[in-house]
């Protein structure tokens, strides 16, 4: 599968309520790392994170790629992402992002996926309170603490 046609795939699976196809362009081992709800290992795992976690308090996704770039190994790119909120605080707004997606690549498959992603605008929009956030953004600044990269930035 082509770049152009595996983020056409993920963006739709997601927009499609189908957690099985999104976890079929995983490898068996693969894991997604989302910045809200952490790590999902395993196709299974994968496909109830899309069925289950995003849908559970979300609907009418919309997702897409731009300006990928990719080694083979390593895709990058830049994306926007919206939802509208079933949460009852967000009476139904439509929350946006925008972020950079990284892939790692093995035989056409996802390896692993993490983000970065510009959340502040989606916590506004959800009329979440500033100590909700505040705590969401200590845990992301937590994980970010604990991964092997940050090791020479923390001493």
């Amino acid at each position: 599968m082509n770049t152009t046609a595996l983020l056409r795939a993920f963006c739709d699976a997601v927009e499609q309520h189908n957690g099985k196809a999104f976890a079929e362009l995983f490898t068996e081992d693969g894991v997604y790392h989302d910045v809200f709800y952490g790590a999902f290992k395993g196709r299974a795992k994968i496909a109830d994170m899309i069925d289950d976690v995003f849908y559970r308090t979300a609907a009418e996704f919309r997702w897409d790629m731009h300006t990928p770039v990719s080694d083979g190994k390593t895709l990058y790119a830049h994306y926007t992402f919206s939802y509208r909120s079933t949460l009852p605080e967000a009476n139904g707004a439509r929350v946006m992002f925008e972020g950079v997606a990284i892939m790692k690549l093995v035989d056409g498959k996802i390896l692993e996926y993490h983000e970065v992603a510009n959340t502040a605008p989606a916590f506004v929009d959800m009329n979440f309170a500033p100590e909700r956030i505040a705590k969401i953004f200590a845990r992301q600044g937590a994980a970010l603490k604990a991964r092997p990269e940050m090791r020479r930035h923390l001493a």
